[in-house]
């Protein structure tokens, strides 16, 4: 969540705004800080260097979890949670989850008690139907090489 908000103040936003504000405020900051405006020898280059990557991962963040990109995906989503969850890692109130099919998703402020929970499942699946899917904020974080292949818990 530190992360979210971090995001948001760096790019001035909200979380009603839409994908066409958030593209204009990514474009506004990445020609402000553009490592290319900077001489090599200016202090301002390395921090601009530094600031641009960091307006890049704001911006593929913010986009996916906004809730436009949440609806165009939905049907990819339900596919995926259909599937059946492979694997599971719980780290600072991230629950990163990688299903059958092979997608990977993030959930964003599951506290250790919801984990805790989790693990002591015998039906984790169901458990995380219930209690995680339409409870917390998520988005997809990757593809899973060979998550295919581990078996459903």
């Amino acid at each position: 969540m530190k992360r979210i908000t971090e995001y948001k103040n760096l790019f001035e936003v909200d979380a009603n705004t839409n994908l066409k504000q958030l593209k204009k405020t990514y474009r506004n900051l990445v020609k402000e800080w553009h490592p290319d405006k900077f001489q090599d020898k200016d202090d301002k280059a390395k921090e601009a260097e530094l600031k641009s990557q960091q307006i890049i991962d704001a911006y593929h963040f913010l986009v996916s979890i906004n809730p436009e990109t949440k609806v165009e995906t939905a049907e990819e989503y339900k596919t995926s949670t259909v599937s059946g969850v492979a694997d599971f890692h719980w780290k600072k109130r991230v629950l990163e989850m990688t299903f059958i099919d092979g997608a990977v998703y993030e959930y964003f402020g599951v506290t250790e008690k919801v984990y805790q929970k989790l693990v002591n499942s015998d039906k984790q699946a169901r458990f995380c139907k219930r209690s995680v899917f339409n409870s917390y904020l998520y988005r997809k974080s990757k593809r899973g090489a060979g998550a295919t292949e581990k078996k459903a818990y």
